[in-house]
């Protein structure tokens, strides 16, 4: 962690460690590739309720991954309250309601066609839990001077990345919901001006009659997204 005090640097031994031959290796990863292909991106949820065990252990899991100087720039604000979850409704439709009128300009509308989007969001009241991602730009100390985080977008797409990652490892679904601007999300939640709300993360169980975009199959295949020099 970061303190205002000089920390010199000390090494200890390392903790844990997963140690696998090339074989078992290779299974590892095939076998993690199909369970992600199993995640997907759902609108449709049921109410039925998630313990607040599962959302504190996926969060811790997001607060494990690595940051700029260990800064780890992030908060997350899990909510279940119906009330709050209905005022976040209320003021992201708002949002979306002028994207969707022509504040996103017509090649961003036709891009969003295939995933069958618009500005109503009932995910936002239905979804038993709502997490609220955010980056803190700059830190403070107890007396409140300043201090710098260092790659901050960086650190918490990857914290959401683990986030994302465990939710589905625990059962559940998400949706990543991004209204623009979300600057009404620090009024709701008290959150400081140091941090940046970037994602609402929908968490829940689908729906039976649950349904994706067809277009969401549609994959890259790995010789359009990796290049290999041996």
């Amino acid at each position: 962690m970061f303190a205002k005090e000089k920390l010199d640097y000390s090494a200890i031994q390392l903790p844990d460690r997963v140690e696998m031959n090339a074989n078992n290796s290779v299974k590892a990863a095939e076998a993690h590739l199909e369970f992600m292909r199993k995640r997907h991106s759902v609108r449709d949820f049921v109410p039925t309720p998630v313990p607040q065990a599962v959302i504190d252990a996926a969060i811790k899991a997001a607060g494990s991954a690595p940051s700029g100087a260990n800064h780890q720039p992030w908060h997350f604000v899990a909510i279940s309250s119906a009330d709050v979850k209905h005022q976040i409704r209320l003021a992201a439709e708002e949002e979306e309601k002028k994207f969707y009128a022509g504040g996103a300009g017509d090649e961003w509308i036709k891009a969003l066609e295939p995933i069958g989007t618009d500005a109503s969001k009932p995910h936002l009241d239905l979804a038993p839990w709502l997490i609220i991602i955010f980056a803190q730009r700059w830190g403070e100390f107890a007396d409140g001077t300043r201090y710098k985080n260092y790659y901050v977008p960086e650190s918490v797409g990857i914290a959401t990345g683990f986030l994302i990652s465990a939710l589905h490892h625990a059962g559940l679904t998400c949706l990543t919901h991004t209204p623009n601007p979300m600057k009404f999300l620090n009024r709701l939640l008290g959150r400081p001006a140091s941090e940046k709300p970037v994602m609402i993360l929908a968490v829940g169980h689908p729906a039976p009659e649950a349904t994706v975009p067809s277009v969401a199959k549609m994959k890259k295949p790995l010789d359009q997204i990796m290049s290999v020099f041996d």
